[in-house]
């Protein structure tokens, strides 16, 4: 059965600003969406790449009318976590797993309920990257790949190949960061992450490939947590070519791949962001049948 589609009025749930530390002590800023009766799960909303915190609002709003708190916030060196100034600012891109989503696990993990994973783009990757992800549930996670531009069709590989090599370089020269938000295309990011992203997105196995980061091969196989791998057919930074590409890591995760397509939605197109903007309800109602059934499936088993 469907939930039922109705917008969420503002007296099902209750929103603060939410601070919290990141496990090695960097103070991050988040949201919390909780609602007011019957509260039965945590989620926890691992955002995608310079995407800011505020661009999910919509999702965990609707959630809420279904029993399930959310947690949103901005990784460090992102929106309201960055410091006033990212030129000098160091960090690795690899920090917004294994210490701020970390963080954000063990925060949620102290009311001993249920505690769900969403991810979007780097989200679906962090899990893997985050030493406690045993406390998490099972994750879904959207737009999930491994970056690399020979995934994509012929006019955005192009596209993304102009960017890094064109535009990117001289605007990162320039400012000492990465001036995302002047393409509009999300918040600043901080050199280091431009510098790594930029990097990995060079290999077809992505991070896994770098000499630096092979120990990530073992610990990503350490991950027994359930996945439920979302890729829409017009998604094309995260087609389901480049989503096994990067999924195959997780190799000891019960994996479910799921591809969908816009019409199927009675959307006209999904594309990498479209899975939390306004008209996603039905896409989020299958995710919460799934919560939900897991949930079932431990109440039979206690």
């Amino acid at each position: 059965m469907p939930y039922l589609n109705h917008k969420p009025q503002n007296n099902h749930f209750s929103v603060r600003t939410q601070s919290f530390m990141a496990t090695d002590g960097y103070p991050l800023i988040g949201t919390l969406y909780t609602p007011r009766h019957d509260l039965k799960a945590n989620i926890v909303l691992s955002s995608a790449t310079g995407v800011p915190q505020a661009f999910y609002r919509r999702f965990a709003e609707y959630v809420t009318q279904f029993g399930y708190q959310v947690l949103s916030f901005d990784y460090r060196g992102v929106g309201q976590s960055a410091p006033q100034n990212l030129k000098g600012f160091k960090m690795s891109y690899l920090d917004w797993g294994a210490l701020d989503l970390a963080g954000a696990i063990d925060y949620l993990a102290q009311d001993q309920i249920p505690l769900f994973m969403v991810g979007h783009s780097y989200g679906g990757q962090a899990l893997g990257l985050a030493p406690n992800h045993a406390k998490v549930t099972a994750m879904y996670c959207f737009g999930t790949g491994a970056g690399w531009h020979g995934y994509m069709p012929l006019k955005e590989k192009i596209k993304v190949q102009v960017i890094w090599n064109i535009i990117f370089p001289p605007m990162v020269a320039l400012k000492g960061y990465l001036p995302w938000s002047k393409l509009n295309m999300g918040s600043d990011l901080p050199i280091d992450v431009y510098k790594q992203w930029r990097k990995w997105c060079k290999n077809p196995t992505y991070f896994f490939a770098d000499p630096e980061q092979h120990a990530l091969i073992e610990q990503y196989a350490q991950v027994k947590t359930p996945i439920y791998a979302v890729s829409a057919m017009d998604d094309n930074w995260a087609l389901p070519n480049s989503r096994h590409a990067f999924m195959q890591y997780y190799s000891q995760a019960p994996m479910q791949f799921i591809d969908i397509a816009a019409q199927d939605y009675a959307l006209k197109q999904i594309g990498h962001m479209g899975y939390f903007r306004k008209g996603a309800e039905k896409i989020w109602d299958e995710l919460l049948h799934s919560f939900d059934d897991l949930l079932a499936q431990k109440t039979d088993r206690d």
